[in-house]
């Protein structure tokens, strides 16, 4: 342990004095006569105390723990590659600060030998919060993306207090922190940070791993990213008004009956489809609110009342359940950080008709990548109760009358 992070103390030493050898690029093509990239690196080392993972019933009752290493520390390092827009010119001004791109991580937990050491790939995006100073500013960033090389547990014992259940998981990252503009291409940035691993329910045991600690950061530019005003400053054409998203989505999941004496996992994948509407208000070039009209195919819902009496816990079966008897519904209040290329749309909502075990309040988190003005790739994660994962959901919408710009989208950006 005292040697990873001895790697992780000489690495941040060493960073700042050879950020000046960082190769950089600057995109002086200009779409439309207007965009303007400016491109460039960062690397963070990020340090975490590890939560214990939340235990279900299965796992209470099927797996032995008993001789598990308690985690309590994750290292990290992480190189990013991305862009903001030159604030020279009204698009910059525009989105003065914000920056986004691809990144690349790998964690170090306390005891690799039961965990593994895994590798995430992830986009990532971040914004300037408010100003303090003209070289100062309190900044957000998040991570999503997928984390592979974990070493999942086999359902029976943990070695680790850390579990998975498959060696790929999504990798999902929120930090804040300041970040001081050194020079015109030049920041440092310092601050908390929070992560989650999660397999979305495909596999078991799936009690996720979360993670809370501190990071810091440097990252250089040709150019500058940064403005001295908040993004959106500037008084643009911008019109406030309706817009609205239809969003189609799939997944696969796995499923814990818990109608017998005690509860157990069931063989095979179960699909999940779903279609969404949502009419939004833009506010701002930046947020947006609504409602959403909701619904929902389970294939693995409404399977208590369906149960064949007599058969037995290892040849559980059921008796054929109509289509739309594992269907539910319902209504969800919606905001959404309309950011460019990327948006983040959280809701929290209440099934109002379908089977006995939706009938709850329902969480939703979704990432919207814009690939035109209208079309979107969604990646998405639902939750009942605020703490039950459900399932994944993966698809593809389109937002009718809406009002970004092409410079927030990846046909724009191309």
């Amino acid at each position: 342990m005292r040697r990873y992070l001895a790697y992780i103390l000489l690495f941040l030493i060493k960073l700042p004095l050879q950020a000046d050898h960082i190769i950089m690029c600057h995109d002086d093509s200009v779409s439309n006569g207007m965009i303007h990239k400016v491109w460039g690196f960062g690397a963070d080392v990020r340090g975490a105390y590890s939560f214990p993972s939340f235990k279900d019933d299965v796992l209470t009752d099927c797996l032995d723990d008993s001789h598990a290493v308690k985690e309590s520390f994750v290292g990290s390092l992480h190189l990013k590659y991305g862009f903001g827009f030159d604030s020279s010119n009204d698009i910059g001004k525009r989105w003065a600060g914000v920056v986004q791109g691809v990144g690349t991580g790998i964690f170090i937990p306390g005891y690799p030998k039961a965990t593994g050491v895994p590798v995430a790939l992830y986009f990532y995006q971040g914004a300037p919060i408010v100003w303090l100073r003209k070289n100062l500013s309190l900044d957000y960033e998040w991570n999503f993306g997928i984390s592979a090389g974990w070493k999942p547990c086999d359902g029976h014992t943990a070695k680790s207090t850390l579990i998975v259940g498959s060696s790929c998981n999504a990798f999902i990252n929120l930090g804040i922190g300041f970040r001081w503009i050194v020079s015109r291409n030049l920041s440092i940035t310092a601050g908390l940070d929070l992560s989650h691993f999660s397999n979305g329910n495909t596999s078991f045991p799936n009690p996720g791993v979360n993670t809370a600690g501190v990071r810091i950061g440097i990252n250089r530019y040709l150019g500058s990213p940064a403005g001295s005003t908040p993004f959106n400053s500037l008084n643009d054409d911008f019109i406030p008004g309706f817009s609205y998203d239809l969003t189609m989505y799939g997944a696969w999941r796995r499923r814990v009956y818990r109608g017998g004496e005690k509860p157990l996992l069931l063989d095979g994948h179960f699909p999940v489809a779903g279609i969404s509407f949502a009419p939004m208000y833009d506010f701002r070039r930046w947020f947006r609110a609504g409602i959403s009209v909701d619904f929902q195919y389970d294939h693995s819902t409404d399977l208590k009342r369906h149960y064949l009496s007599g058969t037995t816990a290892e040849d559980m079966r059921f008796s054929h359940i109509p289509f739309f008897s594992q269907i539910c519904g319902g209504v969800a209040a919606r905001a959404e950080l309309a950011m460019p290329i990327f948006s983040v749309n959280v809701g929290i909502g209440y099934n109002i008709f379908g089977p006995e075990e939706t009938m709850a309040s329902y969480q939703m988190a979704n990432l919207k990548v814009y690939v035109t003005q209208g079309l979107y790739i969604n990646i998405g994660y639902q939750l009942l109760n605020f703490q039950k994962q459900n399932n994944l959901m993966l698809g593809l919408g389109y937002s009718f009358n809406n009002s970004r710009g092409k410079e927030t989208t990846i046909a724009g950006i191309l």
